[in-house]
C-alpha cells in the first residue's frame, strides 16, 4: 500500500473517536490529556468528537466531575486554559458500556453520528480485544473507513498474539489496524530516522567493524504501583523488551528504506527482527539476566521490595529487570553485541541508545593511560538530546587527551512546541498514517524471538536475581557487559 492510498480524513466527514476503557488509568493519564493538548493547539479536527466508554453508571454531572477531578490533574498547569478546556469538554460524551455485553453496543451505536469516520481505541486488557471487535461488528458499527487502535501488550506469547490478530483481522483489515507503541511517537525516536538517513557523516561508520557495541536502556524509577495485578502475570520481558526495546533496536539497525511509505519502513524493521539470532537454552543461561527489586531508597525516600507491593504474591518469580545480549545475523551487524536493559525501581528514570564505536588499533598518545572510546548517545527521556563523545587535547604542554562532547539539545534547538508521544500518534491515527505503528508480521516476529527466552527461563527454573531499589540492577548485568570489554554508561 502506498502512502497516497491510505485512508484520508481530510474531508469534512465527522470523526467519532471511541475510547474503550475510557475511565481507566491509561485514558486518564495519557489519552484524554493528549487529546486536550491536540485540541488546545488546533491539531484535533473540528469535526472530531470523543466518546468515553466505561462501566460506571455516570450521568452528565458525574462525568464532568470525573473530567475535572481526574483528567485535569494530568495536564501541565501552564497548558490549562479555561476557555480551551470548556471547548474540549463540549467535544466529549460518556457512554455506560460493559465491553463483554453485546446488548450494550446498541447504546454506543446511538451515540455515534451517521456517516462518521470511526476510530475505536481499545485501552483495555488484551483479553477483551476479540470480544469488543466481535460486538462492534455484530452491532453494525464497522465499515471500510473504521479503524481500531490496539494497546500493548498484544498477547502473552506468540500463540495468543496470533489468535488476537486473527480475530481482530476478521473485522478490520491490516490497513485499518493500528498497533500502538508510544515509544515510536517520541520526537527523538522519530529523529533517529533523520539522524541516520538525513546525514552523510554516520552511514559509512554505521556497521561492523566500526561499531563495537550498541546498548539500549529503558530504566524506570517507579515500582509497579497500582499495576501489580497486571504486571505480575507479565514481567519486564513481555512488558518492555518484546515491544519498546525491540522497536528501538529496529530503528537503530534497519537498512535505509526505499521511501517513507509506511510499508517500506516497516519492511526494513521486519528484516531486523527476522535477523535476530535465536537464543538456545545455553544462550539464555549465559546472555540474559533477570532481576527483582528488593527494599531500598530513591532520592532519600524508602521503597518497598517487589514482594511487599500490594497484590503481589509473596513467592512471585516475576522479573522486574531484564538485561540481555543479542546479535543480528547480517553483514552490517555481524559480531556486534547488542545490549538491551530495562527495569523498575532503578536509580533514575532514563531511556537512551548508546552507539559505542570501535577502539583505535594503536594509540599515539601514551600520556593518556586509558583511551575512552567514541560514543553517540541518544537520550530519549527525561530530556531529549543527542551527544557525540570524542577526544580532544587538554590545554597545556604535552599531548594528554580528554573526552569532550558535542551536544544537540533538541528542546532548545527548536522553538516550536514538541507534542508528546500519545498526542502525535493519536493525530497519526486520525490522519490514517501507519508508519509509526506495528504491522502484524513485525509483532509476530518479535514474539518469535522472545518466546525461546521465556521458555529458557522456565526450563532453567531460577529465581530472578535480587537488586536493591535505587540501584542499576543486579551485578550480573555489569558482568554481561564486561565480557565484551564494555560497560553501561553510568559505569564509565
Amino acid at each position: 500500500m502506498t502512502a497516497s492510498s491510505q485512508t484520508s480524513t481530510d474531508t469534512a466527514a465527522p470523526i467519532d473517536l471511541v475510547i474503550f476503557g475510557g475511565a481507566g488509568d491509561l485514558s486518564v493519564r495519557k489519552l484524554l490529556p493528549a487529546l486536550y493538548m491536540a485540541h488546545l493547539h488546533h491539531s484535533l479536527p473540528d469535526v472530531a468528537r470523543i466518546h468515553v466508554l466505561g462501566r460506571q453508571p455516570w450521568d452528565a454531572t458525574a462525568f464532568q466531575v470525573f473530567l475535572h477531578d481526574k483528567v485535569r490533574g494530568f495536564i501541565a498547569p501552564d497548558s490549562l486554559d479555561d476557555a480551551a478546556w470548556q471547548g474540549f469538554v463540549e467535544r466529549l460524551g460518556y457512554v455506560c458500556l460493559d465491553a463483554t455485553q453485546a446488548a450494550d453496543f446498541a447504546h454506543l451505536g446511538q451515540a455515534l453520528r451517521p456517516g462518521s469516520d470511526r476510530i475505536y481505541y481499545l485501552a483495555t486488557a488484551p483479553t477483551l480485544f476479540t470480544a469488543i471487535c466481535g460486538h462492534l461488528a455484530g452491532a453494525g458499527l464497522i465499515d471500510a473507513r473504521a479503524r481500531v487502535v490496539l494497546e500493548k501488550p498484544l498477547g502473552h506469547d506468540l500463540a495468543s498474539a496470533r489468535a488476537i490478530n486473527d480475530e481482530v483481522g476478521r473485522h478490520f483489515s491490516e490497513q485499518q489496524t493500528f498497533r500502538i507503541d508510544h515509544y515510536l511517537g517520541k520526537e527523538t525516536v522519530q529523529n533517529m530516522m533523520v539522524l541516520r538517513f538525513g546525514n552523510t557523516i554516520f552511514e559509512p561508520l554505521w556497521r561492523s567493524p566500526y561499531i563495537k557495541s550498541v546498548q539500549i536502556t529503558v530504566a524506570e524509577s517507579v515500582g509497579v504501583g497500582s499495576r501489580a495485578g497486571f504486571y505480575d502475570g507479565t514481567g519486564a520481558l513481555r512488558d518492555m523488551v518484546q515491544n519498546h526495546l525491540l522497536q528501538l533496536l529496529c530503528i537503530v539497525a534497519m537498512e535505509p528504506p526505499v521511501s517513507l511509505d509506511p510499508d517500506a519502513v516497516r519492511d526494513e524493521k521486519l528484516k531486523v527482527l527476522r535477523s535476530l539470532r535465536p537464543m538456545t537454552l545455553a544462550d539464555v543461561a549465559r546472555d540474559t539476566v533477570r532481576g527483582q527489586y528488593t527494599a531500598g531508597a530513591l532520592n532519600g525516600d524508602k521503597a518497598v521490595g517487589y514482594l511487599q507491593e500490594a497484590n503481589v504474591p509473596p513467592d512471585s518469580g516475576t522479573e522486574t529487570f531484564v538485561a540481555l545480549r543479542a546479535h543480528i545475523n547480517n553483514w552490517r551487524w555481524a559480531n556486534v553485541p547488542i545490549f538491551l536493559r530495562t527495569g523498575k525501581r532503578m536509580a533514575e528514570r532514563r531511556s537512551e541508545i548508546v552507539v559505542e564505536f570501535a577502539e583505535l588499533p594503536y594509540t599515539l598518545f601514551p600520556d593518556t593511560p586509558r583511551q575512552p572510546v567514541n560514543r553517540l548517545l541518544i537520550r530519549l527521556q527525561p530530556e531529549e538530546h543527542v551527544q557525540l563523545q570524542m577526544m580532544a587535547k587538554e590545554p597545556g604542554s604535552g599531548m594528554r587527551l580528554r573526552q569532550v562532547s558535542l551536544d544537540l539539545d533538541l528542546e532548545s534547538a527548536f522553538s516550536t512546541r514538541r507534542a508528546e508521544a500519545y498526542e502525535r500518534l493519536l493525530i497519526d491515527v486520525i490522519k490514517g498514517r501507519l508508519t509509526h505503528f506495528m504491522r502484524r508480521d513485525e509483532l509476530e516476529a518479535a514474539w518469535t524471538w522472545v518466546e525461546p527466552i521465556l521458555d529458557g527461563w522456565k526450563n532453567l527454573n531460577e529465581r530472578p536475581r535480587p537488586y536493591v531499589a535505587g540501584s542499576w540492577g543486579p551485578a550480573a548485568s555489569s558482568a554481561l557487559m564486561a565480557r565484551e570489554n564494555s560497560a553501561w554508561t553510568e559505569e564509565t
